[in-house]
């Protein structure tokens, strides 16, 4: 087996442990894997699957990641190295300007307290867009409990069996998704629609007629409006994948259940808001709206994982489990009209 070692630089007081389970979002995801010391995933690569095995070295002001690759039965080359190390940075957040986020914080005494309880988070991205745009399917109309079980069965389908029991599931790539047959993942739980619009995900992906990874290049109102072209692909899909995918921490999904109940604990907006109440909020945290969708996350998530937060700091009001979110009815999106989701979006995350 090849492997290679190496660090990545992170910014001050960054802390994997919290990252890592913004990443991850459920004990029971077994996509990115979390024992409390050692962040564990597949990584694609053009030479085949790489299991990567990150921890944190260092110190609060110069803190590290160490890196590990290792690759079944041949040699890991330098390029692929490369682009891991990129991939590291991107899906950790390390390389993400948050220079304005503490002087927003200064200005809001809740908004304070909720960054302090999970400072060194950073923002994470899925490892590719079309990641993210598959979880965003799978989590559509459910809670996250059963969407991430869903990721997980459907990754276990496509993908080669992992060594052992404790090893990563690889997740699937568009090309596995395309051959696959809608009747096989509907055996699995996913709906008929949801199983319709993965299989067409995979073939359009596969042959070129969209590329996910290019929305990059657009504005958010055309990203939005590229992505819920698709099939089954709703406001709030888009918006998840925005932020999550593409790393636009401006955008807060406004159709997101979850989000909301968390915006009206720590926030106060009013019970019967809506899409237009939530943006308006959105406005006041420009441009880190999309960063504190992850401190709600991380606040839910909080009562039901051990986060590694210290007594003092696990304390105050009860969370809320994450809720629903959805894409409703004649969706609109910065006043241009979008398809609905076949089966709409549930639960901050």
């Amino acid at each position: 087996m090849g492997a290679v070692d190496f660090e990545v630089a992170a910014p001050r007081l960054f802390r994997l442990d919290l990252t890592v389970w913004a990443l991850r979002r459920r004990p029971h995801n077994g996509v990115d894997q979390w024992d409390g010391t050692l962040w564990r995933r597949v990584i694609a690569s053009e030479a085949g699957p790489i299991v990567l095995t990150a921890s944190q070295r260092g110190t609060p002001t110069d803190p590290r990641v160490a890196v590990r690759l290792e690759r079944r039965g041949a040699s890991i080359q330098p390029r692929s190295v490369q682009e891991l190390r990129q991939t590291v940075t991107r899906v950790l957040g390390l390389d993400v300007d948050l220079s304005g986020f503490a002087d927003l914080t200064g200005n809001d005494a809740e908004l304070a307290a909720l960054a302090g309880r999970f400072a060194g988070m950073r923002p994470p991205r899925f490892a590719s867009v079309f990641e993210a745009l598959v979880n965003a399917v799978a989590c559509q109309q459910l809670s996250l409990e059963v969407g991430i079980g869903l990721v997980n069965r459907l990754a276990g389908f496509l993908t080669a069996a992992p060594a052992d029991a404790r090893s990563p599931l690889a997740f699937p790539t568009a090309a596995q998704l395309a051959r696959a047959d809608v009747g096989a993942l509907r055996a699995l739980g996913f709906s008929a629609a949801k199983a319709r619009t993965l299989v067409t995900l995979g073939r359009k992906v596969t042959a070129g007629e969209i590329d996910l990874e290019a929305l990059a290049d657009l504005d958010d109102r055309s990203g939005v409006e590229r992505l819920t072209a698709l099939p089954g692909i709703g406001r709030w899909s888009a918006e998840y994948t925005l932020v999550r995918g593409l790393g636009r921490l401006h955008v807060l999904p406004g159709d997101d259940v979850g989000a909301r109940n968390g915006l009206r604990r720590r926030f106060g907006l009013a019970p019967d808001a809506g899409y237009g109440a939530v943006s308006t909020l959105a406005r006041r945290w420009w441009p880190y709206a999309g960063l504190i969708y992850f401190h709600l996350l991380l606040d839910s998530l909080a009562g039901e994982a051990d986060l590694g937060l210290s007594p003092a700091r696990r304390g105050g009001a009860s969370r809320p489990r994450l809720g629903q979110r959805r894409d409703p009815p004649a969706a609109r999106t910065w006043a241009a009209p979008v398809a609905r989701d076949a089966a709409p979006g549930i639960a901050n995350g």
